[in-house]
């Protein structure tokens, strides 16, 4: 009989976001006079259309697919130069930042990415992960058997819990133990919180002291408008020799559902091999790109270099702004309500405290049937996300101000 890969028994609650959409399903079943009232404000989704520059893009791309002199099959599976090129420019270039053409990866998301990255990591590193987190960087380690089980709290034995709370400002301080990978995510999903500089520079410097590398989750950087925080972790010197970097089309051009992102690894960042010899990443990420991905969609991939030009940069300006004016307006009502809310200023998550006596879940429930809207239980990302709730600003600016108004009516 052939076997199956153990790790995956370790996962003993299901992925986050399907188990909401259980448990949503199940109140619309049981509650189908509310169903049409439902505002979802739990899942990161966006909710507007793509920008025009994109959606014209696309479709020269695809009449050029129409006639044999412009067709194209298969592209180079790390991406087509025209958007390696657009994206070198434009994103770091352009800032002072040191990255080639040929250390950025184009693929389906920055998702896909972070867990992707595990295939050329051996499996004897420490991994650390802040707490609360996005559960991919977790249950990816667990199904590649990074961890062992998990205990009461959830939380994997074998894995690094670096803890983000308020006294921290939901950035973690650098651990007292080895770590040899680190996962890093600013903007922050899921707290809305954000790294000054002086901060990821502790992590790059403890990263180029131990030898470790850091995996920096960029997906929400377009929605910083501080300028004092750092869009990129290039910005922090050195940090080419021991930081990945992983971007996303999705939340600021809309891209969620047409998939597109990329990750840059310089060259300069080594890991060990078992004999103790000191060898490059980047031709394994190649090599790994190269053997198990086709590439991206080359309409998808005109579409993304659209979203550079000067139309598309004035279209992705006026989304992220819809978006964090959602956010102000959520903010503004939990406040009223007597709620204490985090993030929501240069992301557009909201990370709400439960009122005193409500669980994560419990208040998950109770806002679902008091007012139907969707939140995301904060203990989903982490223990300790218990006791606080998360709430998207992806939505529409009608969906915003009406969810903004029932979380006002409720009573804790």
């Amino acid at each position: 009989m052939a076997h199956l890969n153990d790790h995956y028994l370790k996962l003993k609650a299901g992925y986050l976001f399907p188990e909401i959409a259980r448990r949503v399903r199940q109140f619309m079943e049981a509650n189908p006079e509310k169903f049409k009232n439902v505002i979802r404000c739990g899942i990161g989704d966006v909710t507007e259309p793509l920008p025009a520059a994109a959606i014209e893009a696309m479709h020269r791309a695809v009449d050029e697919l129409s006639r044999r002199e412009s067709f194209r099959g298969y592209g180079p599976e790390q991406g087509y130069d025209f958007l390696r090129e657009t994206i070198g420019q434009n994103d770091y270039r352009a800032r002072g930042l040191d990255v080639a053409n040929d250390e950025i990866f184009v693929s389906d998301g920055s998702k896909c990415d972070c867990g992707n990255i595990l295939d050329i990591l051996g499996a004897d590193n420490r991994i650390a992960v802040m707490d609360p987190v996005y559960p991919v960087y977790v249950d990816t380690n667990v199904m590649a058997g990074h961890t062992d089980e998990a205990d009461s709290s959830g939380n994997y034995r074998g894995l690094i819990y670096l803890p983000c709370n308020e006294s921290n400002q939901f950035v973690p301080a650098v651990p007292q133990e080895r770590a040899d990978v680190i996962y890093l995510c600013y903007p922050n999903n899921p707290t809305g919180a954000t790294a000054t500089r002086k901060q990821l520079t502790a992590w790059v410097e403890f990263a180029l002291e131990s030898e470790a590398i850091i995996l920096f989750d960029a997906a929400y950087e377009a929605y910083i408008r501080d300028p004092e925080i750092p869009h990129s972790i290039y910005e922090i010197p050195a940090a080419r020799k021991c930081a990945i970097e992983f971007r996303s089309f999705s939340k600021n051009g809309g891209f969620t559902g047409v998939r597109c992102g990329f990750t840059v690894l310089p060259k300069e960042v080594l890991a060990s091999t078992h004999s103790g010899e000191k060898k490059s990443l980047h031709p394994l990420w190649h090599r790994r790109f190269s053997t198990k991905f086709n590439s991206v969609s080359y309409p998808v991939q005109r579409g993304a270099e659209a979203l550079y030009t000067q139309q598309g940069k004035e279209q992705i300006s006026a989304l992220i702004a819809h978006y964090l004016g959602n956010a102000s307006v959520l903010g503004t009502a939990l406040r009223k309500s007597g709620l204490e809310v985090f993030g929501g200023i240069n992301a557009p998550y909201l990370w709400v405290k439960a009122p005193v006596g409500y669980n994560s879940w419990q208040i998950f429930d109770k806002i679902l049937h008091d007012i139907q809207v969707v939140v995301t239980p904060g203990s989903g990302f982490g223990a300790q996300g218990e006791g606080f709730f998360r709430v998207s600003a992806f939505n529409s600016r009608e969906n915003a101000e009406e969810a903004a108004m029932r979380f006002q009516a409720v009573n804790w």
